[in-house]
């Protein structure tokens, strides 16, 4: 309480200083809390990410992290979109070689869901923002230069989609170890009769997932813009 000039004391409440932020905490800003749901679900995978379990990590309150963000939600918006950000040359949409771009951003997008699997299941159900739609933006001017008619764009672009989602979705989620690939195609062999073609070409002792991932891109290009 503060003494009053004539000896009483004042019984009003006095306001309380604003803490100081500690050294060791850097002060809490939107940039820094999507980095750190990123960190989260990395760790912890969707359901893991929690606003008070957020707030916990960067060492606030639960109520702090909404003078930067509406709700959870949005921040499952911007973590999607920040771990999406193409980080190839500006230029390579004027690249003479339009299927070596493609590849790069493509097998890119690829990386960037593999460094952060739960991405791949949650980009299909969420707005899309200026990354991802920067990625398609680029993808359609590529495909376009390279001579896919406008009426067939649409169908290139999502065909594409569709092969990037798939291809990452299921490498995220096999998990069998080499000795389970054996006894797979160990099975298969004493199958032969009915499965004769997978059995043969060792369909699940394949698991060079990037050459096939090339490989099959290459047949969808193909197929978009046959080879001169």
């Amino acid at each position: 309480m503060v003494a009053k000039r004539d000896g009483t004391q004042d019984k009003r409440p006095q306001r309380q200083a604003a803490p100081v932020p500690s050294v060791q905490d850097p002060p809490l800003s939107l940039e820094r809390i999507i980095a750190t749901a990123v960190e989260l679900l990395d760790a912890e995978g969707l359901d893991g990410l929690k606003m008070r379990r957020l707030a916990d990590r960067l060492g606030s309150g639960a109520m702090s992290l909404y003078w930067h963000v509406a709700n959870k939600e949005q921040v499952f918006d911007l973590a999607l979109d920040s771990v999406l950000e193409y980080g190839g040359p500006s230029q390579i949409s004027d690249s003479p070689d339009w299927r070596q771009a493609v590849f790069h951003m493509l097998e890119d997008w690829r990386a960037s869901m593999l460094r952060h699997p739960w991405s791949a299941s949650l980009l299909p159900r969420r707005a899309l923002g200026p990354n991802i739609l920067g990625r398609l933006e680029l993808l359609g001017s590529i495909l376009s230069r390279a001579g896919v008619n406008e009426a067939d764009l649409n169908g290139a672009i999502w065909s594409l989609w569709n092969y990037v989602m798939g291809a990452t979705i299921t490498r995220a989620n096999f998990d069998l170890s080499d000795e389970d690939m054996l006894a797979g195609q160990q099975r298969l062999a004493h199958l032969s009769q009915e499965y004769p073609t997978i059995e043969r070409v060792g369909l699940l002792l394949d698991n060079d997932w990037d050459g096939v991932f090339r490989k099959g891109l290459d047949f969808l290009l193909d197929g978009l813009v046959p080879r001169q």
